[in-house]
């Protein structure tokens, strides 16, 4: 068969990446989703449908197509489209509200809508204050919106007019990748990437455990079309990297990729035995602890698990014991990462493994830890600076200059990017992750990381989850404040916690005050809202606190 990979030259490109496994693996399952279930070349002929239903109406290089969606094969195949055409693929949260919708809509300069049935009124309110997207497309979800006021077009009825073809031009390793933060410390940002610049990042371009990047373009599909490939659950919703990436790296490697469209610990566990699911992908605690607990309390069966992976999110030493204990065939991996670095680092968890401080990786030769004054910390001197990466690294942010000067530096010649991440240079050469400049609170002279005292919170029985923030202190000038979702039937109170933390953390680090909430709120994909939680500290009232007193909060226990 004449390709169009065998006319042109071929790049590091997403679209590339994906038509190779097509080539090698056309008729093995790409893409579970419940009942339905595609092989690689039913996805490609549909996602070639879509592309040519698309240029038709003059999207192209350039051109940006939101996808709103729930995880759906109808979301996968919106990206692999836009990729084919050298468009841009933008990803939109679904719990975001109108106003949160326009500031997105607008700033990501959309074209192109895909959106699902449920969404229809909010995006009936939101369209009109949007100037340049003419083209919606609505994909059926089995709920009854209505998007007749803004001429929406059935998703499947746009794709019966498209080609099945792949008659699509060159595409380049320049091609833009774009993906949105998430926006819990402050609005989204779109984080621009080069198509083989993330593809070695995220996508399977490099080892990740050895950092060595991979021969060629090829390398991925032919290794997955020989070994039969793995089956893999990426648990995030598809509007988070991490998902996005599990998903494609997967594909690239003729692969079978299997959705759940939401979160739900039981469904996954039924879709790992319905499935043989080989790989789980987690975002850390917000994920791993309901799905351990939805394990112990079913009889599901797990044989097929060889990896569980989490990234981009604390997964506590606790919960990570719960794993190895549950699951001792299981390897248990912890990434570290973020929109702006990609993958900067991998740890293998094992019993009774140090505790110092956040998730320890093993970090390749790009990842580094520099200080305030820009030097590149050297191995073991114990200072914490900030985590930075060179080497295939974003272009910046879209649309915002300013904020892309300030995060991408260049260091002795060498341009980096630096999101704000504290981190420490261990002796062995790995990293340990601290946690969010931003979220760091200052008591007394003292710095805390948030994400050290919530892992520490939630190894207490009576703890189901926790969020750390500062508290505005006269005297001290931040306190440590600690918003705790208690497990069903506990009420934990600040001294019983105290009395535990004191085996865990120095004592100026521990929660000062408490409040105790039925839910922590979170991002679909898991990671924590810290805006939601110094609201929540702000407007209402403690459930404990400890006393002021004329001695300094901080010790040094």
């Amino acid at each position: 068969m004449i390709t169009r990979s065998s006319l042109f030259r071929v790049a590091h490109n997403i679209a590339d990446l994906f038509e190779h496994a097509v080539d090698l693996t056309p008729e093995r399952v790409a893409v579970v989703c419940g009942e339905r279930r595609l092989t690689y070349r039913q996805l490609e002929q549909r996602a070639n449908r879509l592309a040519h239903y698309l240029a038709d109406r003059g999207v192209g290089q350039g051109s940006h197509i939101g996808v709103y969606s729930r995880n759906s094969i109808e979301a996968l195949e919106t990206m692999i489209a836009a990729y084919k055409l050298r468009a841009v693929a933008i990803n939109i949260n679904y719990r975001y509200v109108p106003g949160e919708l326009r500031y997105i809509f607008d700033d990501a300069d959309l074209a192109v809508l895909v959106h699902e049935r449920r969404y229809s009124q909010r995006v009936a309110e939101v369209l009109p204050d949007i100037d340049g997207l003419d083209t919606v497309l609505v994909v059926e979800d089995g709920t009854d919106g209505d998007h007749s006021a803004y001429g929406g077009v059935e998703y499947e009825s746009a794709l019966a007019e498209g080609s099945p073809d792949r008659d699509f031009g060159e595409r380049s390793d320049d091609d833009l990748y774009l993906l949105y933060t998430g926006g819990t410390t402050g609005q989204p940002k779109g984080v621009m990437w080069r198509h083989e610049d993330v593809w070695r990042t995220l996508g399977g371009g490099i080892d990740f455990m050895t950092g060595e990047p991979v021969a060629d373009e090829w390398q991925q599909a032919r290794q997955g079309a020989e070994s039969g490939g793995l089956v893999r659950l990426p648990a995030a919703p598809f509007i988070h990297g991490a998902a996005q990436w599990a998903a494609l790296g997967n594909l690239f490697a003729c692969s079978s990729v299997v959705f759940v469209p939401e979160f739900d610990a039981h469904e996954m566990w039924r879709e790992i035995e319905r499935n043989g699911v080989n790989v789980l992908a987690i975002t850390g605690d917000a994920m791993a602890r309901p799905l351990i607990e939805a394990y112990h309390q079913g009889d599901y069966d797990a044989s097929s698990l060889v990896a569980i992976s989490s990234s981009a999110a604390l997964f506590s030493p606790s919960v990570q014991e719960q794993y190895l204990e549950a699951l001792p065939n299981v390897v248990i991996t912890d990434s570290i990462g973020s929109s702006e670095t990609g993958f900067s680092g991998i740890g293998v968890v094992g019993k009774g493994s140090e505790n110092s401080g956040g998730p320890r990786v093993n970090a390749g030769t790009s990842t580094t830890v520099i200080s305030d004054d820009g030097r590149v910390l050297q191995p073991g001197t114990g200072e914490v600076g900030w985590l930075a990466r060179c080497g295939h690294i974003p272009l910046g942010y879209y649309n915002d200059p300013d904020k892309t000067a300030s995060v991408f530096r260049e260091i002795d010649g060498r341009r980096y990017v630096v999101p704000g991440d504290y981190a420490r240079l261990e002796s062995d050469g790995q990293i340990t992750m601290l946690g969010r400049g931003t979220m760091s609170i200052n008591t007394g002279g003292e710095k805390v990381f948030p994400e050290e005292v919530e892992g520490a919170l939630k190894s207490h029985p009576d703890v189901f989850d926790a969020l750390v923030v500062g508290v505005p202190d006269e005297r001290t000038g931040q306190r440590v404040g600690a918003v705790v979702q208690p497990r069903p039937g506990a009420t934990p109170d600040l001294d019983t916690l105290a009395t535990y933390l004191r085996e865990h953390i120095a004592g100026y680090k521990l929660p000062r005050t408490l409040w105790l909430v039925d839910e922590i709120s979170r991002s679909p994909s898991g990671k924590p809202d810290y805006r939601w939680a110094r609201r929540h500290t702000e407007e209402r009232e403690p459930s404990s606190a400890v006393r002021p007193r004329s001695t300094p909060v901080a010790d040094s226990r």
